[in-house]
């Protein structure tokens, strides 16, 4: 028979197995860090920098103010202290090695043309020969921009043919992000220049072994999930998160689960389930709590749209929203933008959910201003007249 949870008590497994809910530590280290990233199992990249860059985000959202060369370190230093590694997972993403031996079949898969976009897929075969030109020259010169080469004039959105074959070559495990430039451009470098021995010699696992494992992480990393959410977290096919679902169950590592409202789910075996969850945080857009959409009005009745490509006269809530965590509930949203020329923390606006309570105000100001002081910008930011719904 399936265990039943409440939808509450569905949501405070998910938090907790997100890392909300646990005082955070008073100074944050590499260790702190490293637990964080490897509990969630990555944390996404993105380009837009209104606030911040969002890899940085979530970490301060469980650890608090932290020193964000921990993770400049951890994903972009030197080889014998890296622990992190770029790599498309849920989308564009920073990884604990571990599981760089459980993703080599989409590398492999993209080096047969075999995944990716369809203009990157022609350099698996028609024009391998150039990207191979490519891949030599950085092997030559060292690590290389798609804006060293002649033909990169292009945009973040319209891709010139050089970074069609970077990025293929990166798919395909070829070559890897060595740094990133002041821009956040990517600086490509040969995977086995960038990453120790040590990672690149543990032997690669069967698809099937790696989709079990990477079915299992993101188990652990949700809690509590349905069979959708256990694909998209590593962005995996529908049919081998199926088979390695219901293998997991067999080994009993994931237990079928019933929740009022919600598809059929499954719980992680080693999931806390904790009779409240007193956590206080600002959320990226791109956070693992939040970025299935359809999920979060699950878990939390809180409908989130990510606005930035909206035309600003039909946004409803702003730019660059971040939900906000208090207790057990999202329970508003606040518009935010870095004037870093400034100094300042703008607050746009704020929306309240209808049944927020009263402390609401006094939590957010508190949590903004640790948020301005780690982005060293002024600690009392100016609030808004809250809307509410």
């Amino acid at each position: 028979m399936k265990d039943r949870f409440s939808p509450a008590e569905a949501r405070r497994i998910a938090l907790a197995a997100q890392g909300f809910g646990v005082a955070r530590p008073s100074v944050v280290h590499q260790g702190h860090l490293r637990r964080t990233v490897e509990r969630l199992g990555l944390h996404q990249i993105d380009s837009v920098n209104v606030l911040s860059r969002a890899h940085y985000l979530p970490a301060f959202s469980r650890l608090g103010a932290y020193d964000r060369t921990l993770l400049d370190r951890a994903a972009w230093g030197r080889r014998s202290e890296r622990r992190l590694f770029e790599y498309w997972a849920h989308e564009a993403s920073l990884l604990p090695l571990s599981l760089h031996p459980l993703l080599r079949w989409r590398m492999a898969r993209a080096d047969r043309g075999e995944a990716g976009y369809a203009g990157m897929r022609v350099f698996a075969r028609e024009r391998r020969e150039e990207a191979m030109a490519v891949l030599e020259r950085i092997r030559q010169d060292g690590p290389l921009a798609a804006s060293d080469f002649e033909s990169s004039r292009a945009g973040w959105w319209e891709w010139s043919q050089s970074k069609r074959m970077l990025e293929w070559l990166f798919y395909a495990g070829h070559i890897t992000t060595a740094t990133r430039r002041r821009s956040f451009e990517r600086v490509y470098d040969l995977t086995e220049r960038v990453i120790a021995p040590a990672v690149l010699d543990l032997p690669a696992p069967t698809e099937e072994e790696a989709h079990r494992a990477l079915v299992e992480m993101s188990a652990r990393a949700l809690g509590i999930a349905t069979m959708g959410e256990l694909r998209d977290y590593m962005r995996l096919g529908v049919a081998e998160t199926r088979t390695a679902a219901l293998q997991l169950v067999e080994e009993g590592l994931l237990r079928p689960v019933a929740v009022p409202g919600w598809p059929p789910a499954f719980m992680h075996r080693d999931a806390r389930r904790p009779r409240r969850v007193g956590g206080r945080a600002l959320l990226a857009p791109f956070d693992p709590l939040v970025w299935e959409r359809a999920r979060a009005e699950r878990l939390f009745g809180f409908r989130y749209r990510i606005e930035i490509y909206v035309p600003a006269a039909r946004r409803q809530h702003g730019y660059y929203v971040l939900p906000f965590l208090l207790g057990e509930r999202l329970v508003g949203r606040v518009d935010l933008k870095a004037d870093r020329k400034a100094g300042r923390l703008i607050v746009h606006a704020v929306h309240l959910e209808p049944d927020a309570p009263g402390e609401t105000m006094e939590e957010l100001a508190a949590e903004l201003a640790i948020l301005a002081g780690w982005l060293g910008l002024d600690d009392a930011p100016a609030m808004p007249v809250p809307e509410r719904g």
